[in-house]
């Protein structure tokens, strides 16, 4: 079981960034699929997460206003949208499935994770 995150390494501040989430076998189920980051020294944060039919979808602070989380159904890959890219948005990204659609900013509550991707945001 795989999750494969795939995105642009390398953004211009003012830019977008687009993601894309696919699984190589279903792996989502009927958690949530969320999208966390981690900064060099810092602590892994929420970004955004969608329910397995994608009509629900959740925002962490800094993504909320300039972020869109969608999928087209419950079998197609799940994209993150950013806008508005700052360097501080600079990390590695990962996607995660299987989590608690009562607490979808909860990274514990996750069974399944890629491997992550590299987000470099200069000024």
């Amino acid at each position: 079981v795989q999750l494969q995150a795939s995105g642009r390494g390398l953004v211009q501040a003012g830019g977008s960034l687009r993601c894309s989430c696919a699984a190589s076998r279903r792996t989502f189920g009927s958690g949530a699929i969320g999208w966390f980051r981690q900064a060099p020294g810092k602590e892994l944060e929420f970004v955004a997460a969608i329910s397995w039919s994608g009509s629900s979808t959740y925002y962490g602070d800094s993504a909320k206003g300039r972020s869109l989380i969608s999928r087209n159904d419950s079998q197609s890959p799940v994209f993150l949208q950013m806008n508005s890219l700052k360097p501080e948005d600079t990390a590695v990204y990962y996607c995660a499935a299987g989590g608690s659609l009562r607490r979808p900013y909860d990274y514990r509550a996750y069974n399944y994770w890629g491997k992550g991707t590299q987000v470099t945001v200069s000024s």
